[in-house]
């Protein structure tokens, strides 16, 4: 499984549209993607004061079966390798999501069904 955070405002969008899209995907050609490893420093560097984040768990394999392709790629400022979503992320393809609040300072608590 893959995991990505939402921004409350992107997620309702993704309802509306049946396809998860974001910033990211317009300005760099893709959707940032974690392993559940790096969730949360990704919510720490880049989710900070963000109380209705959402944590959205991908399937990768049916990510692929729809077309979407799915590239693990070296992030220099971070150290490591983190899934790139080529394409709109289609609503079945996400599993699971749950709240995710994040403080002000960054911190954050994974669901106690993946920590």
């Amino acid at each position: 499984m893959l995991y990505r955070i939402s921004r409350p405002e992107d997620w309702q969008h993704a309802q509306k549209i049946g396809f998860f899209v974001s910033a990211d995907l317009a300005a760099e050609g893709f959707i940032h993607a974690s392993e559940l490893a790096q969730v949360l420093e990704t919510a720490r560097l880049y989710y900070p004061n963000s109380p209705g984040a959402l944590l959205l768990e991908l399937d990768e394999t049916a990510l692929v079966a729809a077309g979407v392709r799915v590239e693990r790629e070296w992030a220099a400022g971070r150290q490591a390798y983190f899934p790139h979503l080529f394409g709109p992320v289609p609503l079945a393809a996400v599993r699971r999501t749950w709240p995710l609040p994040v403080a002000v300072d960054g911190s954050a608590a994974l669901p106690p069904e993946l920590g």
